[in-house]
């Protein structure tokens, strides 16, 4: 079995790291984390960074429990949602885990969000944690 994760460093990203983890113990599952950056050109260097900083800690934090990790950066051009689903239909993962943010309907409705695409868009089941 094979379980994605699609991780930004947010708390509700590591609630759902640790519950894949819980997961993939049960199921004796390997999980790959992935981390999406979009944006311009100016901005790309630093959310590298960052996204490099976060899967160095899902690394760190599966790695206690001695879970087969791979660690993967998006940087395709689409926007996280997307570009997590397109990986998962690439890849034939076993379940996605996914964190949930508290956003008003006013930014849904104008920035839509990621993690509704992953949901109504994913090619296997998707697991949503707060």
């Amino acid at each position: 079995m094979k379980f994605l994760v699609g991780f930004d460093g947010s708390n509700s990203a590591k609630a759902a790291l640790a519950t894949a983890r819980t997961y993939a113990k049960a199921f004796k599952a390997g999980i790959v984390v992935v981390a999406s950056v979009e944006g311009d050109i100016i901005n790309r260097d630093a959310q590298l960074e960052k996204a490099n900083a976060n899967l160095t800690y899902a690394a760190q934090f599966l790695a206690e429990e001695s879970i087969p990790t791979e660690i993967e950066i998006l940087a395709r051009g689409f926007k996280p949602g997307e570009d997590i689903v397109k990986f998962a239909e690439a890849n034939q993962f076993d379940a996605i885990f996914i964190g949930l943010r508290r956003r008003s309907r006013v930014d849904k409705l104008f920035f839509g969000s990621n993690a509704q695409f992953i949901i109504l868009y994913a090619p296997c089941p998707v697991i949503s944690v707060k």
